[in-house]
């Protein structure tokens, strides 16, 4: 079949992404769980991104992002130059490990308020977190500071080629492991995830149904594909915190093209989701990877006797922060 290269990234960017993770990412397990699959009347597996370095799939994007970075400018150069990223969530862990692994420094802008959790994951690879109002302007400007004065290379968490790029080899990890899938559920907040998936496999298998999912809470990327333009977060408070994002330039394109649709999920179902991955599945999930549980219990009946992947995107569970009581 003709590889798709319409939006600046192709299947052949992400199999390139999938060599140069190779020993450095897990190549997670695909694990079926019976009990769920009885229950909901349909074939249903997990992804496991929970099990992956960090505990989180952004692994794969950053370290992709470093890797191909150094080969384009350089590692001396990159050393001399480092990497810079904003972010509140996995992917200032996820940018520091790959930054430490080629020797490149880094600097993490995180809100003030962010988890003592994800700053401590930050700071265990030698890096002092760069600490700035909670707020998108304020960590941008921010950053956009730092690199002014040291010319530091900026690794968007989510829209960036690379990083998209590295994501999408969830997608053809799924391809690779098992056969004659009829629907791949994956959480969306900014979309990297989601359109690394949907290059990767509508490029392989354009059968196969990808979904992605996101809270009512965090509803911008269902409104953004009615309003065919991409439509900001209306509230910040759904308990799947890595969703709260917007679509990105890049990643919007692609999902609006690709997607077979967006289905929601109210708190109460996150909040039952992940519990259920917990007792039933035997995985550890932070609400925003149980998301593709929530819909695909939601929405049984559309994919009743279809063999269902479902991506657990991470696993970095706030016990402190996240009640998992009765909703």
């Amino acid at each position: 079949m003709a590889q798709m290269h319409p939006f600046g990234i192709s299947v052949n960017d992400i199999r390139q992404a999938s060599e140069r993770l190779t020993e450095k990412v897990i190549r997670t397990p695909v694990i079926p769980c019976d009990a769920l699959s009885k229950t909901l009347d349909l074939d249903l597996h997990f992804k496991a991104e929970n099990l992956q370095h960090e505990g989180s799939f952004k692994i794969r994007g950053a370290t992709n992002a470093v890797l191909a970075l150094a080969n384009r400018v350089g590692k001396n150069q990159l050393a001399q130059r480092g990497v810079i990223t904003h972010s509140s969530g996995n992917h200032a862990a996820a940018l520091a490990r790959a930054a430490s692994l080629l020797g490149v420094g880094a600097r993490i802008v995180m809100p003030h308020n962010s988890s003592p959790r994800k700053l401590t994951a930050v700071q265990r690879y030698g890096i002092q977190p760069i600490l700035c109002e909670p707020s998108s302007e304020a960590r941008q400007l921010k950053a956009e500071e730092i690199i002014a004065e040291t010319r530091a290379q900026m690794i968007h968490a989510y829209d960036d080629p690379d990083i998209i790029a590295g994501q999408g080899t969830v997608g053809l990890e799924i391809i690779e492991q098992i056969k004659n899938i009829d629907v791949i559920l994956a959480p969306v907040g900014g979309g990297g995830l989601l359109a690394g998936i949907l290059v990767a496999v509508k490029s392989i298998a354009p059968n196969t149904q990808v979904f992605g999912c996101e809270p009512t809470f965090a509803d911008d990327a269902y409104r953004s594909l009615l309003a065919g333009a991409i439509e900001k977060p209306t509230r910040y408070d759904s308990v799947a915190d890595g969703l709260r994002t917007c679509l990105g330039e890049i990643t919007f394109p692609i999902i609006k093209h690709f997607v077979d649709g967006i289905l929601l999920v109210d708190e109460s179902e996150i909040l039952e989701a992940t519990r259920t991955i917990a007792t039933q599945g035997r995985l550890v999930a932070e609400p925003s990877g149980a998301v593709t549980l929530a819909a695909a219990t939601r929405y049984h009946q559309q994919f009743k006797g279809k063999r269902v992947v479902a991506v657990i995107s991470g696993g970095n569970l706030d016990m402190g922060g996240c009640s998992l009581g009765r909703a």
